[in-house]
């Protein structure tokens, strides 16, 4: 792994004074086995620079980032994805204005337009009918959109899906921007599209392509701690003292130093060993998708005798991301053989990959696959996604109102008070405000069956909703 130039500076730092600061471990007492971080765990003091103010180490650690990203800014986040999102709509969208996004958005989303008390005129992307997951948003879409609503502050777009679906963000940027309007890409699943990785095989990246906000989990698929990400910004249609105002509201005013050394030294192995092992990747990627192909009873999407062309809705798919339609009991039999997936969501099993994979994880894998599918593994029923229900309130409003509970088998026609989703991928089934439809209770049903659980953000008795 190649050295974090911020670590060896708070290194230097922790050893020229004695710590009359925080933390409270003064650099003496591991707070665990293992935790050798400790050393120079530092707060903001002289010479450590500040997050809400860099201009010291810790700008230049940014800098290194945008740079290799190809940005014109980089902030660093110690609150995941999730602070990101939050603080880039804001930015984007002020208290009570309009805004356009992806229905299939994560959770953080929708929070952040309940906070901010948008309302939201969704893009409902088609479902794939083989594997029931959202197509791309296209940029015909969008156009339609801000035509109709003239007046929203920016587009919300997720790409690639948690799934792996990727939108064609460079034509969905250039539309925004022919309507001078900002697009913000959740790309927390994308880190790795990064410049160079577009030589194996990982084109379209949200930076690259003119988004002009784009947040990134370096975590989920890069070589950081879990709770780190980036935040891209390009172009002059966001803030970016804004951005940081809001970056200074939502996140913690005491960030990790461990965490930020972890994303400058995620960013200095992507600059040293990243090409070599982004290659390594899309050839264990390539050995698995021939390794698939004779499967009988098991789909993969894009991988095997599937491929993007079965899936028309797709603009692209991140082959990092293998989607199996094995169900619960195909996800059992993994676990048996030695995997934990990602995530399992009614017939999907999701298997999550990266660069830093073992060389022989997915070969593995295919073995136990070929095992499952010589035991004439049945194959699940795919899941459709509900189309969402007209919207009778905002977020904000709806969450305002008093509620009151229904059983689910009684509640259509009503109106959500909460939202309701799976977890992963945290894309809410019905969100508050919503009408309640049959599609809806239909598939809470198979969902239930299948044996994955949902999340309610009110009511904890499942077979119940709170409505107005």
């Amino acid at each position: 792994m190649a050295d974090s130039i911020l670590q060896h500076q708070l290194e230097k730092l922790a050893a020229e004074r004695y710590p009359l600061h925080m933390p409270g471990h003064k650099r003496h007492i591991a707070p665990a086995p293992g935790l050798g971080c400790y050393a120079w765990d530092m707060t903001e003091i002289d010479g450590a620079d500040d997050l809400h103010e860099a201009d010291g180490i810790l700008a230049a650690a940014m800098a290194r980032t945008a740079a290799l990203y190809g940005a014109r800014r980089c902030w660093y986040l110690v609150g995941g994805s999730t602070v990101g999102l939050l603080a880039g709509i804001r930015a984007l969208a002020p208290f009570g204005s309009e805004v356009i996004a992806a229905r299939n958005c994560h959770k953080a989303v929708y929070h952040a337009m309940e906070l901010g008390h948008l309302t939201a005129h969704y893009l409902a992307p088609p479902v794939d009918a083989a594997f029931g997951v959202y197509s791309s948003v296209t940029p015909a879409m969008v156009e339609a959109a801000l035509t109709a609503h003239p007046r929203a502050r920016c587009v919300i777009l997720t790409s690639p899906t948690y799934e792996g679906v990727l939108s064609d963000i460079a034509s969905i940027a250039n539309v925004c921007h022919m309507h001078g309007v900002p697009l913000l890409v959740d790309e927390a699943h994308g880190a790795h599209y990064l410049p160079f990785a577009a030589n194996y095989g990982w084109q379209g990246g949200a930076v690259a392509a003119g988004a002009d906000l784009v947040v990134q989990s370096a975590h989920k698929t890069l070589p950081s701690l879990t709770q780190t990400a980036f935040l891209q910004l390009n172009g002059d249609l966001a803030d970016p003292d804004e951005v940081e105002r809001q970056l200074d509201v939502f996140e913690t005013s005491s960030p990790s130093y461990p965490l930020l050394v972890s994303l400058d030294g995620c960013t200095s192995w992507l600059a040293s060993d990243g090409p070599a092992a982004f290659a390594r990747w899309r050839e264990r990627l390539e050995r698995f998708s021939a390794a698939v192909a004779n499967l009988q009873h098991i789909k993969v999407m894009c991988f095997g005798r599937d491929t993007l062309a079965d899936h028309p809705g797709f603009f692209a798919h991140d082959s990092g991301k293998i989607l199996l339609q094995i169900g619960a009991d195909g996800a059992a039999f993994l676990r048996a053989g030695g995997f934990e997936p990602e995530m399992v969501c009614g017939p999907n099993v999701l298997a999550m990959t990266s660069p830093c994979d073992n060389a022989y994880a997915l070969d593995r894998l295919a073995d136990v696959l070929h095992a499952w599918d010589e035991q004439n593994a049945p194959t699940p029923p795919a899941h459709l996604l509900p189309a969402p229900g007209n919207a009778a309130y905002t977020i904000a409003e709806a969450l305002l109102r008093p509620a009151r509970e229904v059983l689910l088998a009684d509640a259509c026609g009503e109106t959500a008070a909460e939202y309701i989703w799976a977890y992963p991928p945290g894309v809410p089934l019905v969100a508050p405000g919503e009408k309640i439809t049959q599609e809806f209770l239909d598939a809470c049903r198979a969902l239930d069956a299948a044996g994955t659980r949902l999340h309610h953000s009110v009511g904890k008795n499942g077979q119940c909703i709170a409505v107005l």
